[in-house]
């Protein structure tokens, strides 16, 4: 997978400040590329106190299930451990860098590390508290022992989500070679990994699946917009619709015909001017409230006006 080129496959140049690791994902690399080499050379060769330092390492860090040696620190301390060396190369490399560098250009890197933990959070505790009801194959081994949750996948699907929220029409290239648009490319990985719950394999798809609902949340509550926001917004101006002329056909009767002409020629405009509204709410229905105008935008800030 890679993204490249002009138009949609526009990246920022190297200059201006841009960095091709920028500081938090750089950290984050180093830091789990770290932890991995210490179990990797180091775990099943040291012991403490008669225990492989592997073992203490995955039982105390690693995400336990609940009952069978949960910690609350290994909601975070989970997210820097990895099963194998494919497994941490995908994360940092294919997840993390490839979709966050640019999110953390545009966000900072405070908040990037803010929302990058909190979606690894999220994605312990959709397996924590999913896993035992829809994965309980991956809760408990058959020999009544609790399996740990390592990786920072979760974590990884929140930048995902973020980068294809962020970029939705952004090119990826599958394989290297097959072009496929953000949006799609990480709602497929979001579908097929609702298929796969309840399989055997040793995928966590409920972390990976808290994570990206942790970064769409996220994404919403950043924009101040809430899941179908503009069918709220067209059925607010359909009551104020109906209110308004029920109104008028209660003086319709008893206003002279001088008024009455003018409270018509009144009642045209507005029809005109709903209509407008209209168009405008389903143009925020298709491409959202950043495909308006300037002109579009101040229509209905000035209609909402007259509502309040």
């Amino acid at each position: 997978m890679s993204n490249y080129g002009s138009g949609n496959y526009y990246r920022p140049s190297m200059f201006g400040g841009f960095q091709f690791f920028p500081p938090v994902i750089k950290w984050m690399m180093i830091i789990n590329a770290a932890v991995f080499l210490i179990l990797g050379l180091g775990g099943k060769i040291f012991t403490l106190g008669g225990m492989p330092l592997g073992y203490l390492f995955n039982y105390y860090l690693g995400l336990m299930p609940l009952g069978y040696g949960f910690y609350p620190w290994q909601l975070l301390t989970y997210q820097f451990m990895h099963a194998d060396f494919i497994h941490l190369l995908f994360n940092m490399f294919f997840g993390l860098w490839m979709f966050g560098m640019e999110v953390e250009h545009l966000w900072g890197s405070r908040k990037f590390l803010i929302f990058y933990l909190t979606c690894g959070v999220a994605a312990g505790v959709a397996q924590l508290l999913l896993a035992p009801v829809l994965e309980p194959s991956s809760v408990v081994d058959r020999l009544g022992y609790g399996i740990p949750t390592v990786g920072a996948s979760g974590a990884v699907y929140g930048v995902m989500v973020a980068f294809a929220m962020l970029f939705p029409d952004r090119y990826i290239f599958l394989y290297f070679l097959l072009p496929i648009k953000a949006k799609y490319f990480v709602a497929g990985l979001i579908l097929l990994g609702v298929f796969a719950i309840g399989g055997d394999s040793a995928i966590a798809n409920l972390a990976h699946l808290g994570g990206a609902l942790a970064g769409y949340v996220y994404l919403l509550y950043d924009g101040r917009r809430m899941p179908f926001e503009h069918a709220y917004d067209r059925l607010r101006w359909w009551v104020n619709s109906k209110t308004t002329r029920k109104t008028d056909r209660q003086y319709e009767d008893i206003v002279d015909a001088k008024v009455y002409d003018i409270r018509d020629a009144q009642k045209k405009t507005d029809d005109v001017a709903q209509k407008q509204i209209d168009e405008i709410l389903d143009k925020i229905s298709r491409g959202g409230y950043q495909s308006l105008t300037e002109e579009e935008k101040k229509i209905l800030f000035e209609a909402s006006k007259k509502i309040n």
